[in-house]
């Protein structure tokens, strides 16, 4: 079945249908002649021959740092739900927070494969300037603030800020923190910064022996809570950059018979699945991760359209989720 088919059938010109195909203007009256027929028959248009009309292939790229992340799924739901409804499909490119792996698919999806690219960025360095500056489609990335190219993240600062004054309102004064190490901006330093200012700001000393750092994993987590909970002047709040740092944290101090929160606290920032059902319900921050997926949809497709369009910088909120870890 082809286009001269279903013209035939409709009773109207070839060029009608490509019109139609294609969201051109075109007759009400033949625009239902042509649906009818295409309803009736069930033609499909050839994605091939559609990206040679329109030099497009209504494909994205999405390169993200891993797999089995409750944030990762979350955008990527927000970036589907968005681009199903524009007729878009994305390819998924898991970097295992592999940094090589990063510029390689950033090289590999400018061959003629994808139309533009969503970067879910864990940091942004002079080689990926370098290289997303060479590419000849557009790239935007979520999770990070970048300069050159726009951009959707979280209040990372903000959001540990208000982590650490919900502490200090609890009457918790000796904090500690598991974070993640200053390669990720927004986890690995911006989090930090925030929890330090805070501290700083109410008239508490920042202790640097207390903050120890790890993987995004709950082994982190585990490992640096012991080795808090065996210091001399151990804390009595521990603030986790995020909740499966936490789960780890909270894993540690369950199975040693730390009582949460009598003995310490915990918290972490993400509100993941798991953040409300363990024991106790962890306090954590809602990063409206799925919103940053369609925001970034919305973005890379007003890049594709417009190339020339400004660089854009969106911030989107948070939400502190107080539960019994606290």
């Amino acid at each position: 079945m082809t286009i001269a088919d279903i013209a035939k059938m409709a009773g109207v010109s070839p060029a009608a249908v490509s019109r139609y195909l294609n969201d051109g203007y075109i007759s009400d009256e033949k625009r239902e002649k042509i649906r009818a027929v295409i309803e009736k028959t069930g033609y499909v248009p050839s994605r091939q021959a559609q990206q040679l009309r329109t030099k497009r292939t209504k494909l994205i790229g999405v390169i993200i740092p891993k797999i089995d992340s409750y944030s990762i799924s979350c955008i990527i739901a927000g970036i589907s739900e968005q681009l199903n409804g524009e007729d878009y499909q994305i390819l998924l490119a898991n970097t295992d927070n592999d940094y090589n792996n990063e510029l390689k698919f950033l090289r590999t999806f400018n061959q003629d494969f994808v139309d533009g690219i969503i970067l879910i960025a864990t940091t942004v360095t002079g080689e990926h300037r370098k290289i997303i500056k060479s590419l000849k489609i557009p790239v935007i990335a979520i999770g990070q603030k970048v300069d050159f190219i726009s951009s959707i993240y979280h209040d990372d600062y903000g959001a540990a800020y208000a982590m650490t004054e919900r502490l200090l309102s609890k009457g918790y004064k000796k904090l500690g923190y598991i974070g993640v190490p200053d390669w990720d901006i927004a986890v690995g330093v911006d989090r930090l910064r925030g929890f330090r200012d805070c501290l700083e700001d109410h008239g508490i000393p920042f202790e640097q022996d207390k903050v120890l750092t790890g993987m995004f994993n709950m082994d982190n987590g585990y490992d640096n809570c012991k080795k808090l909970m065996s210091m001399k002047k151990r804390p009595d709040a521990i603030f986790c950059a995020t909740d499966t740092i936490a789960l780890g944290a909270v894993h540690y101090l369950n199975e040693h018979g730390i009582k949460i929160p009598d003995k310490v606290a915990v918290c972490g920032l993400g509100n993941g699945k798991t953040a409300g059902v363990i024991d106790p319900p962890l306090t954590t921050a809602d990063y409206f991760y799925k919103e940053s997926g369609v925001e970034g949809a919305k973005m890379i497709l007003e890049k594709i359209e417009n190339p020339k369009s400004p660089v854009l910088s969106l911030m989107l909120g948070f939400e502190i989720i107080e539960r019994r870890s606290i």
